[in-house]
C-alpha cells in the first residue's frame, strides 16, 4: 500500500509537468487541460506529502514493535474486508487489509498482538497475534 501511494503520488507529478511543458510548448490553455494539470498536481502533492516522511523508514527497515493487549474488530463493508486492531495499553489503531483467522473477534476478546510499524506509526507492516494468557502464536500476517 505504501509503495502504490508512493508511485502514484510521483505519476501525478509527473503528468502535472509534463502536462504544463505541452501546454507551454504548444501554447493550449484550455480551461480543461488547467483543471487536469491542477488536480494532477495537487493529488501527486498529497500522495507524496503523506509517504515521503516515511520514506528513509521504509528504505532502511527502520521499524517499531508496538506490544500489547488488543482487540480485533472486523469491517466489512462490501467486497472489502479489513481488520482493526486497537492496542489497549497505548489506544492506538492499526488497520490491516487482510483478515487473521481467529476463533472469535470483537470487543470482548483480548489477544495480545505485536504489531510492526513504521518509527512514525503511520504505516503498518505485520502483525502477530498470540493468546492473551498461555502467549502461544495465533496469527500473522501471510
Amino acid at each position: 500500500m505504501y509503495y502504490f501511494l508512493l508511485l502514484l503520488g510521483a505519476f501525478f507529478v509527473l503528468y502535472a509537468v509534463g502536462l504544463l511543458s505541452f501546454m507551454t510548448i504548444k501554447k493550449i490553455f484550455t480551461l480543461r487541460m488547467v483543471g487536469q494539470m491542477m488536480t494532477s498536481l495537487l493529488l501527486g502533492v498529497l500522495c507524496l506529502f503523506i509517504t515521503l516522511p516515511s520514506l528513509t523508514y521504509m528504505l532502511l527497515k527502520d521499524y517499531d514493535v508496538v506490544r500489547g493487549t488488543c482487540t480485533i474488530e472486523i469491517d466489512s463493508s462490501g467486497r472489502s474486508a479489513m481488520a482493526d486492531f486497537h492496542l489497549l495499553d497505548t489506544d492506538e489503531w492499526f488497520i490491516f487489509n487482510d483478515i487473521p483467522e481467529l476463533d472469535a473477534y470483537g470487543k470482548a476478546i483480548p489477544y495480545y498482538c505485536e504489531v510492526t510499524v513504521t518509527k512514525d506509526h503511520l504505516f503498518e507492516i505485520d502483525y502477530k497475534i498470540y493468546d492473551v494468557d498461555s502467549k502461544k502464536l495465533l496469527a500473522t500476517k501471510k
